[in-house]
């Protein structure tokens, strides 16, 4: 299975501490990687074919200064679609004159709608023909961006559609919200004041965030499986969908 990642906050922020661990897991997944962060209106997507452990591109990301209120990144291992640029995640859509950013860690098998010519997959991933086929039908139900609420709910009809099919965790995002969807496996942890230090899982690396933060910052962190040791990660339920705002999740 792939690896997803997502990231809210309530001040742009550094994600490069979780992206560092998150990395590491390209040594099994090394099929592609991507990392998509928002800048105000605007998202900065780089993906590639190679693994995230090798790719020069990762290094790239890895010395950028990414400061961002939401990120998604994946690592990939293949289930269906070939190893090529085309089929990395995250996929980036236009809708309601706002960009969409999507990542998915699955496999559905006959996931086959009928889509129509404003939203059309350009590699051949089971995932981004999901995440086409979400942006259209959200688009039929809302003629303009609806509430986060309207939002959340008319996911959580039209998701357990595509679930039906197979293994569907993903995040989304247009860079107001993080939505994250759990079949199988999926994790998320808030930091906020008082903020202590925490040690990844996969990398002999620890930070202290009390002396990167202030008291008002507000993190939430979304992953495939727990990437520090000494945090209190809560586990999604399988068929949940959380929506993350201001870096906290939203009831």
């Amino acid at each position: 299975m792939c690896q997803l990642l997502g990231m809210n906050c309530n001040t742009p922020t550094d994600i490069m501490f979780s992206f560092t661990g998150f990395a590491t897991r390209a040594e099994e997944h090394k099929d592609g990687f991507g990392v998509a962060f928002f800048e105000d209106r605007g998202v900065r997507c780089f993906v590639d074919s190679q693994s995230a452990r090798h790719s020069p591109v990762a290094q790239m990301v890895k010395d950028y200064p990414i400061r961002s209120d939401n990120v998604i990144a994946h690592i990939r291992k293949a289930t269906q679609g070939r190893v090529a640029l085309e089929n990395c995640h995250p996929f980036v859509r236009e809708l309601w004159g706002r960009y969409w950013v999507f990542a998915h860690n699955g496999d559905l098998k006959g996931f086959a709608p009928r889509l129509h010519g404003a939203f059309r997959p350009v590699g051949d991933t089971d995932s981004e023909h999901a995440f086409c086929w979400l942006l259209q039908e959200m688009n039929k139900a809302h003629a303009s961006v609806p509430s986060l609420a309207e939002l959340t709910a008319t996911l959580a009809e039209l998701v357990p559609k595509v679930a039906a099919h197979g293994s569907f965790n993903f995040m989304l995002s247009n860079g107001q919200a993080l939505w994250a969807h759990c079949s199988t496996h999926l994790y998320h942890v808030v930091r906020q004041h008082p903020f202590r230090s925490a040690r990844l899982q996969d990398e002999d690396l620890s930070v202290d965030f009390a002396q990167l933060t202030t008291p008002r910052d507000r993190v939430a962190i979304v992953v495939t499986e727990p990437l520090t040791a000494d945090e209190p990660w809560t586990a999604f339920a399988p068929g949940e969908l959380k929506v993350f705002a201001g870096g906290a999740p939203l009831r």
